[in-house]
């Protein structure tokens, strides 16, 4: 990591498990001051985490809170405390996501709704929030990166998680509409995307059963989530004038 990201701030959404906990792990052993998030529901995990990783002593720490992406006001007091105990953010790593299983043809309004608002407006605000932040504290040199998804790109053949894809096509404008704003204002904050394919986490157990992710993940080694922590990595120590704005990142044998 480059020193100039040794005791700065960053937030991961999301970080409990998966590509979240793995990110915000890297970024504490690389000397950051880390805060992280999740619902109130699965906080005890992330609390574990950062005892954990506070106790080694590690370069940076872990600040855990509890903040449900999905609530403008639970974003807005997260941000309020980051100012108020840290001096502001540096770093945003939009990771907090979820796919839910609700077809377009047959899907429930409520679960389109919910991934609308942790995938799409979540983001947003995060977004918004963070670089507000970062001006009112003149960070000209933060960074933004979005955990976007290879759905955000192309539809799979006999895909029926149609409404995921389009909040993901949503992240991949989205980026591209926060890139060209902050160019309109002379920043040097940095953006960028990453788009995965088939990670092994709990997104695919979650969305499937325990059954079929199984069998799915029988097919071919999948990405780990320590793959997604190091392109966060790779684009964070890039130059200052090096923007790694996309990145899609498959397994070798995904056919998508």
């Amino acid at each position: 990591m480059a020193e100039r990201w040794v005791g700065r701030v960053a937030l991961v959404t999301g970080a409990s498990s998966g590509n979240g906990e793995q990110i915000a792990r890297r970024l504490v052993e690389q000397g950051m001051k880390v805060v992280t998030c999740v619902k109130a529901d699965v906080f005890h995990q992330l609390k574990a985490i950062a005892d954990e990783l506070n106790a080694k002593h590690s370069p940076g720490l872990m600040h855990p809170l509890v903040c449900d992406v999905s609530k403008e006001s639970d974003i807005l007091a997260m941000f309020k405390e980051i100012q108020e105990k840290f001096g502001g953010v540096d770093v945003c790593v939009n990771n907090a996501g979820l796919a839910l299983d609700s077809p377009l043809l047959s899907g429930k309004t409520d679960r389109w709704q919910y991934m609308l608002d942790v995938n799409v407006m979540g983001v947003a605000i995060c977004t918004r929030e963070a670089v507000a932040q970062m001006m009112k504290n003149g960070v000209d040199d933060g960074h933004i990166i979005f955990l976007n998804s290879i759905a955000g790109h192309r539809i799979g053949v006999g895909s029926t998680i149609g409404f995921y894809s389009g909040t993901k096509y949503m992240i991949t404008a989205i980026s591209e509409g926060v890139r060209q704003e902050l160019r309109l204002k002379n920043s040097h904050i940095r953006v960028t995307n990453i788009s995965p394919g088939k990670v092994e986490t709990q997104f695919y157990p979650t969305l499937f059963g325990e059954e079929r992710a199984k069998k799915m993940a029988s097919e071919f080694p999948y990405l780990q989530p320590q793959d997604i922590a190091s392109s966060v990595l790779h684009a964070l120590h890039a130059p200052p004038h090096v923007q790694i704005f996309e990145v899609l990142i498959r397994p070798v044998e995904q056919k998508d």
